[in-house]
């Protein structure tokens, strides 16, 4: 087991904390996602702590590893920044996660070049936004420790002075920024994208006839056939799905095995009559095409007779001119340049071919305006970053508010962030990444109970101890980004596995099944539950509230694992945030994933604003939500919302649930109803001790 000296980490001066005897060892992490929180590491007196009767809750003893919680909520807006990743396509900031394949670049002694990268780590963290306008009209939010990549002088921070101690090589006026520019926005995928993309890759690629002969017997039949072969896949499986949504159902089939170098064709065909006269339909010229028909024509005429070569070229070929001439018309309706040029002339029908101008940054909003399904057609990998977009900076402004801003570290040491490339803003001299106010203390000084699971083991040993159900989680969050480094609840859990000692966990993070083999042997042996905060699945809310916690999605999906390992788990959906996340739609949502991942239990708890949350929470909702104000100013005159709106949302909760069986205590699995209960939420009204986790 890891012990605290093996972690990596500097070591500050011993300071005294109320309630425990020794000073605390005061230690810091130089990892982006501990960079600014501060760990006082202590000897603990004791580790199970006595919930009094009068607080209404549903156990007795409760375990903290921690006090102070890295996932506690911000109620700030999120980072939308689209990043470039390995696919070619781009996906907001927010919602990119550790492990992920992106684009960053090296420098080959030459070149700086584009390569792929993955992401080792990702964080938030709230400070002052400054807004950078390009000239291509590219808007960057960012911190001012952020640094972009310029023509002359490499990196370059957002801010700077010429003089002191803040002196560093920064950002102005008409500096050139590096890479391709402004990203394109994707095509919508609706009903015209798809007849376009079907158009483009059937007339490109596949085979449609209905040919009559005549029988022996002297009588005339038709034969139909629709076949689409295609050595990659993801065009294939594309096609197949935009036909089946048009009713056209198909049969894969393998065409042509691998022989040699040559590589597996696979297909899709159709031979019925009405079948491949709806394929026919759906192919056919439109009088008036419509921009998302374009985009899918393009998407599927590139996938089908396109290719993109790592030294700059990107082309698509056909002998037929009525396809030519749509291929042109499309290109000239989002203002890309072409020329064309013709390969074998000699032959019967020569192969005119379509070339794209303006290299990468031409070639990259080709992609993402119409998105093509073959992956390996969309590599940029290798290409040279050249000083050919227009992105000169026009102006440098502070927004005057503090955001949560993004980072990441990546193996490259940058990524392509809305086209231009940025540094790893974790790389600073003071050591100080989050910049958090002080009233923001209890998610960046966290208290470790080092001696956790010693001080355990010592406690259920005693005679007096009588085995009772232990909650852990009720408090801070015993699955926090910091239990990856010290893995204490690992170890309390295996002293209370060893004790055969019931015990349930709440949590908001899918790190508990690191601890799934313990989990099984408590289940079997002593009892156990786990539950997992899932206030909304909600994209919007979600990168709002809470942009510091696991992805909702991720959170569910730990769901239905527990679940399929025999582990009762259940929801808290907490907080439910009245006016936000409260409609049937959203509530709706929340509960159909979980009767999917097979959760034991949907428990709705309204937004409780105690104090000390309150006067973090107003401020943010004044600048997500600025028309609610007046609403909750009337709502929370205390801690809780009236009665009225908290039965109201537990009403939508219950009728959600009886859509679904699988909330019906008479068909829970036996198993289930022997284990201890996991903790319900508080009776009303809600105690100061309501299950928080930091919310």
């Amino acid at each position: 087991m890891q012990t605290f000296s093996d972690l990596r980490g500097q070591r500050r001066p011993a300071t005294d904390l109320p309630l425990f005897d020794a000073p605390a060892t005061v230690r810091t992490f130089d990892a982006p996602e501990f960079r600014g929180i501060t760990f006082y590491e202590v000897e603990a007196k004791s580790i199970l702590n006595h919930v009094p009767a009068a607080s209404g809750m549903p156990f007795e003893w409760t375990i903290n590893v921690y006090r102070g919680c890295s996932h506690s909520c911000s109620y700030c807006a999120s980072g939308d920044t689209p990043i470039l990743m390995a696919n070619g396509r781009t996906k907001p900031f927010a919602d990119v996660q550790v492990g992920d394949a992106i684009y960053g670049t090296v420098f080959d002694g030459r070149y700086r070049r584009y390569v792929t990268t993955l992401v080792l780590d990702h964080w938030w963290t709230v400070k002052p936004a400054y807004r950078i306008l390009l000239e291509d009209g590219t808007e960057l939010v960012t911190s001012g420790d952020h640094r972009f990549l310029t023509s002359h002088r490499g990196w370059k921070y957002v801010t700077g002075s010429e003089q002191g101690r803040h002196r560093r090589p920064h950002l102005t006026v008409n500096n050139q920024l590096l890479g391709t520019g402004k990203f394109a926005s994707p095509p919508e995928s609706g009903p015209d994208y798809r007849r376009g993309y079907l158009c483009g890759m059937i007339r490109g690629d596949g085979h449609l006839s209905s040919s009559t002969y005549k029988r022996p017997n002297g009588n005339h039949a038709t034969v139909h056939q629709f076949r689409l072969a295609l050595v990659d896949f993801e065009a294939l499986q594309r096609a197949r799905t935009y036909l089946s949504e048009f009713d056209v159902a198909t049969t894969e089939f393998v065409f042509q095995k691998a022989v040699g170098v040559r590589k597996q064709l696979t297909a899709i065909r159709a031979n019925a009559g009405h079948r491949v006269a709806a394929v026919r339909e759906l192919i056919s010229w439109p009088h008036s095409p419509s921009v998302e028909w374009c985009k899918g024509f393009l998407a599927g005429i590139f996938d089908a007779e396109g290719n993109c070569h790592s030294h700059g070229a990107l082309r698509i070929s056909n002998t037929d001119q009525a396809i030519i001439e749509q291929i042109m018309s499309c290109l000239r309706r989002f203002g890309f340049s072409f020329v064309l040029e013709t390969n074998g002339p000699s032959r019967v029908k020569p192969v005119t071919v379509v070339r794209l101008l303006g290299g990468l940054r031409e070639h990259l909003r080709f992609f993402h305006t119409v998105d093509p399904a073959i992956t390996r057609k969309r590599t940029i990998t290798g290409s040279a970053i050249k000083n050919n977009a227009p992105l000169r900076v026009v102006s440098i402004e502070p927004l005057g508010v503090d955001l949560p801003l993004y980072d990441m570290t990546t193996g490259t040491g940058d990524f392509v962030s809305n086209g231009v490339i940025s540094h790893n803003c974790f790389a600073r001299p003071s050591h100080t990444y989050l910049n958090f106010d002080a009233g923001r203390d209890f998610e960046t000084r966290i208290v470790v109970k080092v001696n956790a699971a010693e001080v355990l083991r010592r406690e259920l040993r005693r005679p007096s101890w009588s085995g009772s159900h232990v909650a852990m989680g009720t408090n801070t969050d015993p699955y926090q980004r910091c239990e990856g480094r010290y893995r204490l609840t690992r170890g309390v859990l295996e002293a209370l596995r060893d004790h055969a000692n019931p015990c349930s966990i709440l949590t908001k993070s899918p790190l508990l099944l690191r601890d799934l083999d313990l989990f099984v042997e408590l289940a079997a042996t002593a009892g156990f539950t786990a539950n997992l905060s899932i206030g909304t699945l909600d994209e919007e809310v979600w990168r709002r509230s809470e942009p510091g916690t696991p992805h909702p999605k991720a959170r569910m999906a730990a769901v239905k694992q527990l679940v399929r390992a025999g582990i009762p788990c259940g929801i808290l959906m907490a907080p439910i945030l009245p006016g936000i996340s409260d409609s049937p739609e959203q509530l709706r949502a929340v509960v159909r994933a979980a009767a999917d991942a097979g959760a034991s239990h949907v428990t709705p708890i309204t937004l409780h604003l105690r104090r000390g949350v309150k006067e973090e929470f107003m401020p943010w909702l004044e600048q997500a939500y600025p028309e609610l104000v007046p609403d909750y100013e009337r709502l929370y005159r205390g801690a809780n919302a009236p009665r009225a709106v908290r039965e109201a949302i537990g009403e939508r909760v219950r009728a959600a649930k009886r859509r679904h069986r699988t909330f019906d205590p008479q068909t829970d699995p036996p198993a289930a109803r022997r284990l201890p209960p996991s903790p319900p939420p508080p009776a009303e009204p809600e105690p100061a001790t309501q299950l928080s986790l930091g919310l």
